[in-house]
């Protein structure tokens, strides 16, 4: 964050040359001049560059309000706050003001008098756009007052008479005046309610009770929405459907490479992104298998289409994956987590509740939803693996089993344990670089971590024998 321009006052910012410009054109110029300079409109979106992005840009091009449409976990609410970075990094203010008025452009009988009184002298005050946003979660229980305003009974007893409009005390969308505010979820809004931001639309103003408020609002509004909603809990009234300028609707990744692409973004926002040596390492073989995944249970029949399978379920899952490993690493004292395959097992019972299905209800069904993420996972540990190892030539590690030799594995057998069991694996440079080790920065724990999913991906192609029982995996006859 840069420092606040340097005017203070308003003579000062008024000698500068500065003008007032509204949101929506701030907005347009701002987009087409990332356009122009071929820079990235709207970062840290993943997998819209070629559907959701375009309809965005065109809506704000065209100065529209607009509504997001999609499953839950598309990314709609990362996506609208991401417009906040189209914004100025910094806008004039007049200090005090509630509704963040620009000082050559007034609208409140309050930031008028201030000019009156003090002149070229008014302070001015600058905002970050940062806090040029607002949001609100629709909830049933909202309330007019809440999104617009309400008479306020302390300024009343203040001494000013009802009929005076700074007796009103503003709610949340005049308070983004000059900025973006957010709805999330407004089918949820009453309908009652939803009428109240008819005028935020098309006039550009408020009514508060009996008051004559006119209040010129200078925002951008986005609302998000699922499809789901319009039937199960509510839906978005025809007048405020047509005065949005714009619906875009969002979707889930289409490419395998944006799923992967989207789980690396979102590690390296949480704590798997850290760079100390004892920060747990998920190995992109396992990466993709998590992406993988996820795919296969948003098109399993067995799982409700219309809820949709959020990308928050594959992130969490890839936590988990690393949380096993590190729970392994501080019991079995490894240096370094590495996540192998036997700590996949554990996403299934952790993220069955991110998943609804067709036919829920009673404990039998309950199994059965485990046994379907189960068979599910195991079929993206073999596309992983048939895409990743193809070709690779695996005998040697298979004639390690031919004497009748096992070897155990388990969410607690450390990488040595389990390298020790195996002893020389043939071809595993080879191997470790088809899982994408870069060569130099082997350690036991990426060797065990590769060694571990081709013996998965062995027994999945049925060239070798394995036994599971609880945490304990025995590989071999």
């Amino acid at each position: 964050m840069t420092e606040s321009p340097a005017p203070t006052t308003l003579g000062a910012l008024r000698d500068s040359g500065a003008t007032h410009v509204g949101v929506k054109a701030e907005l347009r110029t701002n987009l087409l001049a990332r356009l122009a300079a071929g820079e990235t409109t709207l970062p840290g979106i993943v997998g819209f560059d070629d559907t959701v992005v375009p309809e965005v840009e065109r809506a704000l091009i065209a100065g529209h309000d607009l509504v997001l449409l999609g499953e839950r976990g598309q990314g709609k609410t990362r996506l609208i706050r991401t417009l906040v970075g189209l914004l100025d990094e910094w806008t004039p203010v007049l200090v005090g003001s509630e509704l963040n008025e620009h000082p050559l452009a007034p609208v409140s009988v309050w930031a008028h008098r201030q000019i009156a009184e003090h002149g070229d002298a008014t302070p001015v005050g600058w905002l970050h756009r940062d806090d040029r946003f607002g949001e609100k979660l629709a909830t049933p229980d909202t309330s007019v007052g809440d999104l617009i305003g309400d008479v306020d009974p302390i300024k009343v007893a203040e001494g000013r008479t009802l009929g005076d409009p700074e007796t009103v005390h503003y709610g949340l969308v005049p308070r983004t005046n000059r900025g973006i505010f957010s709805i999330n979820e407004l089918p949820d809004l009453a309908e009652r309610i939803q009428v109240a931001l008819l005028n935020v639309l098309e006039e550009r103003d408020i009514q508060i009770r009996g008051y004559r408020v006119r209040l010129p609002l200078d925002l951008l509004l986005v609302a998000s929405a699922n499809p789901e909603d319009y039937t199960n809990r509510g839906r978005i009234i025809t007048p405020l459907k047509d005065r949005f300028g714009a619906e875009v609707r969002t979707h889930y990744p289409i490419e395998l490479a944006d799923e992967i692409r989207l789980l690396h973004q979102e590690a390296q926002t949480s704590w798997l992104g850290g760079d100390a040596l004892d920060a747990p390492l998920v190995p992109a073989h396992l990466v993709e298998i998590m992406a993988r995944f996820t795919r296969l249970v948003r098109e399993s029949p067995q799982v409700d289409q219309r809820s949709g399978v959020s990308a928050r379920f594959a992130i969490a899952g890839l936590e988990t994956v690393a949380a096993s490993a590190v729970r392994r690493a501080a019991v079995a004292g490894e240096p370094r987590p590495v996540a192998r395959v036997v700590d996949l097992p554990a996403v299934v019972p952790a993220s069955r509740g991110k998943v609804e299905f067709a036919d829920a209800g009673s404990d039998r069904e309950d199994d059965r939803e485990l046994e379907i993420l189960e068979h599910l996972l195991r079929q993206a540990t073999a596309q992983t693996f048939r895409a990743r190892c193809g070709g690779l030539d695996l005998t040697g590690l298979q004639e390690h089993f031919t004497g009748g030799e096992v070897v155990e594995s388990g969410d607690l057998v450390s990488a040595p344990e389990l390298l020790g069991q195996v002893g020389t694996v043939p071809n595993l440079a080879q191997l470790l670089g088809r899982l994408g080790v870069p060569e130099g920065e082997e350690s036991a724990e990426q060797a065990a971590a590769a060694v571990e999913f081709a013996l998965e991906g062995l027994w999945l192609t049925r060239r070798l024998a394995k036994d599971t029982d609880g945490g304990r995996t025995v590989y071999g006859s």
